[in-house]
């Protein structure tokens, strides 16, 4: 029971929250756990918690031996794996994995430093916390009672609710903290502060992600699976990982909004790495991921060589291709029914013979497309 009004009005205030989490704490954390459950409405709050507390019980549930059992770095895993866990158990209301490792006073003399470590994780957000202890300052208890503040807090900046709890720290301790932002970062590549966000499989910002070698553009709108078998061959035919590219700008259609370009990327989550550009034409995109492979239907390859797209400069054309050469990029075209429906391939496009070599066929037929589904379902 909770006993503290304080901490009871921050619970209260998650189990009105219509977001939902999952769980997991190894080495503390778990009095945090009886406390939201002990507070009712819990069920409204939590859809599952793990312990495990043992090594190999910890080394199970991440799937490997993580480098250290109480780092920043394992506590962000957890949370990752918690978020999958959420995700799958309730896939149509917001969610968020939470997690913490711990290491804390016990029965016998620690070594290294009491410490612990705290990560949530949504769909477009990460927060890490972090407080080594001071030392033989507290009982196992008292240390426990800090964990447990910062914990609730972590998940109320998770929620996105405003009450918080005061964290007892002591002189000279300091609760460090960061942040990644999905969110943020793409209100700078809607700015144009940036140029380019790379995110993961997993929906996580990569900073230092290296330059996708094999890349499938397009409005992706909706995603579908003849996308995915798409990069799926190409990857095969390659030898190479593939990613896909959105660019919030168009050449003949008005910018994503904020909201367009974060529903579109959303689609990726736990299917592929996708890069969001403000790359409109493959020429923008070459400069952008040089010595890359774009993988295209006959449809764009038949506009990549076509004057009009170039305000019916032949001459800008060729020059775009000389430089798309240059940057060491070319093109595998798969082939695909056109407006007209009629089945087309690379043998069918006129291309300009100085640039047949930037152009290899992929021998896959993909006939399924976006603007068909959208006028299936309805979608403007």
């Amino acid at each position: 029971m909770v006993t503290d009004s304080r901490i009871s009005n921050l619970i209260e205030a998650l189990h009105r929250s219509p977001t939902m989490c999952a769980i997991v704490t190894t080495g503390g954390g778990a009095n945090a756990v009886a406390m939201l459950l002990g507070v009712p409405g819990s069920s409204k709050t939590v859809l599952d918690a793990a312990i495990p507390y043992g090594q190999q019980a910890l080394v199970d549930y991440l799937g490997e031996m993580p480098e250290s059992f109480c780092s920043s770095e394992t506590a962000e895993r957890l949370a990752d794996r918690a978020f999958d866990r959420a995700w799958f158990l309730a896939p149509s209301v917001r969610v968020v994995g939470i997690a913490c490792t711990a290491a804390l006073a016990t029965d016998r003399p620690k070594k290294g430093a009491h410490r612990f470590y705290i990560a949530t994780r949504s769909l477009d957000e990460r927060h890490h916390y972090g407080l080594v202890l001071e030392k033989g300052k507290r009982s196992r208890h008292e240390e426990e009672t800090v964990l447990d503040m910062v914990f609730l807090n972590a998940l109320a900046e998770a929620f996105g609710i405003a009450e918080r709890v005061e964290v007892p720290l002591l002189a000279g301790e300091h609760l460090e903290y960061r942040s990644e932002d999905v969110l943020r970062s793409l209100a700078e590549l809607m700015s144009g502060k940036r140029c380019v966000l790379a995110i993961d499989t997993d929906g996580r910002i990569c900073l230092d992600q290296p330059k996708p070698g094999l890349l499938l553009a397009g409005s992706f709108h909706p995603l579908h699976h003849g996308h995915l078998r798409l990069a799926k061959e190409a990857a095969q035919r390659t030898g190479q990982s593939a990613a896909f590219e959105l660019s919030i700008t168009n050449v003949d259609k008005p910018p994503l909004t904020m909201e367009e370009a974060r529903e579109r990327w959303q689609q990726f989550v736990w299917k592929a790495p996708v890069w969001l550009t403000r790359a409109p034409t493959f020429l923008d995109k070459a400069r952008l991921f040089p010595r890359a492979t774009f993988v295209v239907g006959a449809d764009t390859a038949v506009r990549i060589v076509d004057p009009r797209y170039y305000e019916g400069d032949a001459r800008r054309m060729q020059e775009a291709l000389a430089e798309i050469r240059h940057l060491g990029c070319r093109f595998l075209v798969a082939g695909r029914r056109d407006e007209r429906g009629q089945f087309r391939s690379l043998d069918d496009i006129p291309l300009p013979e100085t640039f047949r070599d930037l152009f290899e066929p992929l021998p896959l037929r993909v006939d399924i497309s976006s603007t068909e589904l959208r006028k299936k379902h309805g979608i403007s």
